[in-house]
């Protein structure tokens, strides 16, 4: 998959040395930066004949090129010498400066109302201050970066943030101070960023104040730090650089466990490890590490600074005898009487700019009559321009249909594109309640939440660059965005909705929708919410692509991977990772993954208890990858929950699986899980073939919820009763169950048979250190999350001797549990 739009190696190097030449060169109110500032803003090269000539800039970037050869120094009176030349003592007696700053406790903003269209104007808002606004302080628009398309969309909006709004008013420096080549990165809800140093505070004060004045209670956090350029190559240095603890003085006290810590080297590594552990701590990663720590002092309200406090973030005063909007958060203002909101909101002012947000997102056919009645647009406009700065994901999934020939694939039957790839009668096609995208899948849906593996480990090993940073967040933002869409592009397909009394569309015409919602997409996670019935499928495909892509990413002067299984690692051993088959599982070959949670739930569950429970299967989820990387597997894992027939867990996830679904059986020394979640993604294909193996083979559900509840009885009943149901079918079905579910699952370790429905129990290696101790065997079954799950996974219409019924493919339930 080509990242031809991205731009080259070559590129990001050169415009890092613009940015720090730039920093270097930039001083306050000066006439004659001018047309310098105007030709950098417009990306041109300093290298074009029509570029403006100045002698302070082209010396600041002669200096700025001689980073990129310097090594560390191996003595400290090396280093001392290095500071002294007349090449590099500019470098270390000025100071350019580094921001750090984004959205804080995102979902309490996002998920504080329970309605879908209040949830996607929340993340809409987000997505526009952070694509669209903070860049514009850099005047993105004029750049040619793909990084900077959304701005490049709204030119006029964003030089009315820098001109006509407010920065150029309250921050009057910055607007002259910055160019789009000093941002290292803007995704993820978060922006890296050289300045400089004289307007380091005046910019993390404006990135913070930009979030207050838009969405008005959103938490944001903004740190900066001047260094200088020297420490982008060698890490953080004290001045006077003699109390700088450098490579010879670490070796003469490497028996410091404080010091060990620190620069992560074993107690008696040798002084090749040591020296390697040094050249891996001292890089441009200690420069951010060391805004982290400022960042989560000042996010926690501790902060030194003389900047203004964030001890009392953004709040609205509530008063007893006033009414409360709709999430009871803050007194309301107005209630909307008026037909084109058929549920009468009572609205304080940060949920209408959120609702009136999700209508533009959605591209819905409302005017904004309600939101100007009530007084809203004379305090804020979100639509000062004709310009698109609101744009869903939805909308760009759609762009992605069309740039790569799949609209009719997707849209097979339902006619919603015409013949050129646009969308037909646009305002009528987003889902607009939960409600409407369960309708796809018998009224229940299921939210994913997916967070990438090995990110913090790469970086520490890895980056020791700004280009790299840029680079890697490139990376990561395309494999995350792009493997979502090819998910959906390949499992969904336009649901033919017909409103119902509850539906909050005003016109109740049956309509083909896109029946999921894509909450948000950061720099490598995401949560969106689709239809129960394609879940698992979405979660796999999505967990599969982002490796894919990643592993098409090359280095323009090697030629090699980017991201490769480490070669000092443990090689791979499939029997010890994977429970289903594994002979024919693939290795990973990427070192960067994708894990995710999957909560299947009924579509009226309150939105904030399914976030809190799908946050729980992800960590869980996360734990079994970082566990399996002992085994040398590096690939995604999946953690699954159908809240079927437990329609509320009081507690937490792991608690709820040892005391409800773990059996203890101390006469037999044995104890026994009805479950098998998590599951890595080859295991979650397995699952998937295996439900339609026992849907093709007409296996009775009366006896698969029979086998279920005889389960926790013991290992021998449960498989006498499965073995006396399997045999009961016709001998062609019995060798799908044996193909499909025994033995790729249930295979004995030390004879020839299998222990269906349960799972062969771990190895000694993998079992935990209490169960070492109390010698006790630990089985497995996935009966339980077969049964529940078998609803939600339709049957593959073209296997052959399929004998499923229309019954059971489209029952939803109703047997007893």
């Amino acid at each position: 998959m080509p990242d031809n739009n991205l731009k080259s190696d070559t590129r990001i190097k050169r415009d890092i040395q613009i940015a720090i030449a730039w920093c270097l060169t930039w001083t306050p109110n000066n006439p004659d930066l001018k047309s310098l500032h105007q030709a950098l803003a417009e990306g041109k090269d300093p290298e074009d004949a029509s570029f403006p000539q100045n002698e302070a800039f082209q010396a600041a970037l002669t200096q700025a090129q001689k980073l990129d050869t310097l090594q560390h120094p191996e003595t400290k009176d090396a280093l001392e010498e290095l500071i002294q030349q007349s090449e590099y003592e500019k470098l270390w007696n000025t100071k350019i400066g580094l921001v750090y700053g984004g959205v804080t406790k995102v979902k309490s903003y996002v998920f504080e109302s329970a309605d879908l269209q209040e949830i996607r104007g929340a993340s809409g808002l987000l997505d526009r201050i952070n694509l669209v606004d903070l860049p514009a302080f850099f005047h993105a628009e004029q750049s040619e970066d793909i990084r900077f398309e959304a701005c490049a969309n709204a030119p006029i909006y964003c030089r009315d943030v820098v001109r006509r709004d407010w920065l150029e008013q309250e921050f009057s420096e910055l607007s002259t101070a910055l160019i789009p080549q000093l941002i290292i990165y803007s995704t993820g809800g978060n922006i890296l960023a050289f300045c400089p140093a004289q307007v380091v505070d005046q910019l993390a004060n404006a990135i913070e104040k930009r979030y207050t004045t838009e969405t008005l209670t959103a938490n944001s956090c903004a740190v900066g730090e001047a260094f200088s350029p020297l420490e982008i190559r060698l890490g953080v240095l004290q001045d006077p650089i003699s109390q700088t603890l450098w490579i010879d003085e670490l070796a003469t006290q490497a028996d410091n466990p404080a010091l060990q810590a620190a620069f992560d080297f074993k107690p008696g590594a040798t002084k090749g490890k040591i020296h390697e552990a040094f050249e891996q701590c001292k890089t441009f990663s200690e420069l951010t590490g060391k805004l982290a720590n400022l960042f989560n002092q000042r996010r926690s309200g501790y902060d030194l600074t003389s900047r203004p406090s964030r001890c009392y973030p953004p709040a609205f005063e509530t008063h007893p005898y006033l009414q409360r909007d709709d999430v009871d958060q803050r007194s309301a203002v107005t209630q909307i009487q008026d037909a084109q909101l058929p549920d009468s909101p009572k609205l304080s002012e940060p949920s209408a700019r959120k609702r009136r947000v999700g209508q533009i997102t959605k591209r819905e056919d409302i005017s904004a009559r309600w939101y100007r009645l009530a007084g809203f647009e004379e305090h804020w406009n979100p639509e000062i321009t004709e310009e698109i700065t609101f744009q869903s994901w939805v909308s760009k999934f759609e762009n992605f249909l069309r740039d790569h020939q799949l609209v009719s694939q997707y849209d097979s039957g339902s006619n919603i594109f015409n013949s050129q790839g646009n969308l037909r009668e646009p305002y009528k096609r987003e889902a607009r309640a939960l409600n409407e995208i369960g309708d796809a899948s018998k009224g229940y849906i299921a939210y994913i939440y997916a967070d990438g593996n090995n990110m913090g480990q790469y970086i520490r090993d890895e980056i020791k660059t700004p280009e790299d940073y840029q680079r890697f967040s490139q990376d990561v933002f395309e494999a995350t965005e792009q493997s979502v869409y090819w998910a959906l592009a390949e499992c969904m397909h336009p649901h033919h909705y017909i409103p119902d009394a509850r539906s909050p569309r005003t016109n109740k015409d049956p309509v083909d929708i896109h029946p999921f919602e894509i909450v948000a997409i950061g720099g490598d996670d995401v949560l969106l919410i689709v239809p129960a019935n394609k879940a698992l499928e979405v979660a796999h495909k999505i967990g599969e692509h982002f490796e894919r892509i990643l592993k098409t990413k090359k280095d323009e002067e090697t030629g090699k991977a980017r991201y490769p299984i480490p070669a000092s690692g443990i090689p791979i051993q499939l029997d010890k990772v994977h429970r289903y088959d594994p002979e024919d599982a693939e290795k990973p070959e990427c070192r960067l993954s994708i894990s995710s949670g999957v909560l299947i739930t009924a579509a009226n569950t309150p939105i904030y208890y399914a976030d809190r429970l799908v946050t729980q299967l992800l960590k869980s989820s996360k734990k079994k990858a970082k566990a399996l990387k002992k085994n040398g597997y590096y690939g995604g894992t999946v953690d699954i929950l159908p809240l079927k027939a437990v329609t509320m867990i009081s507690s937490d996830i792991q608690s709820f699986r040892e005391e409800g679904l773990t059996v203890q059986l101390p006469h037999r020394n044995q104890e026994l899980k009805l479950y098998a979640s998590p599951y890595t993604l080859h295991e979650l294909d397995g699952l998937i073939e295996t439900i339609r193996g026992f849907k093709e083979a007409g296996f009775p559900k009366s006896q698969l919820y029979q086998i279920r509840s005889l389960l926790e009885r013991g290992k021998r009943t449960a498989i006498l009763n499965y073995r006396y149901f399997r045999v009961r079918l016709s001998k062609d079905n019995q060798a799908i169950l044996r193909e499909r579910f025994e033995q790729p699952w249930c295979a004995a370790k030390t004879n020839p048979g299998n222990l269906a429905p349960w799972l062969p129990p771990e190895g000694d290696d993998n079992q935990d250190e209490v169960n070492k101790e109390k010698q006790k065997t630990t089985y497995e079954t996935l009966w339980r999350e077969l049964v529940e799950l078998f609803d939600f996974i339709e049957p593959q219409s073209d296997l052959p001797g399929s004998q499923v019924t229309s019954e059971q493919t489209t029952e939803a339930g109703g047997e007893r549990s």
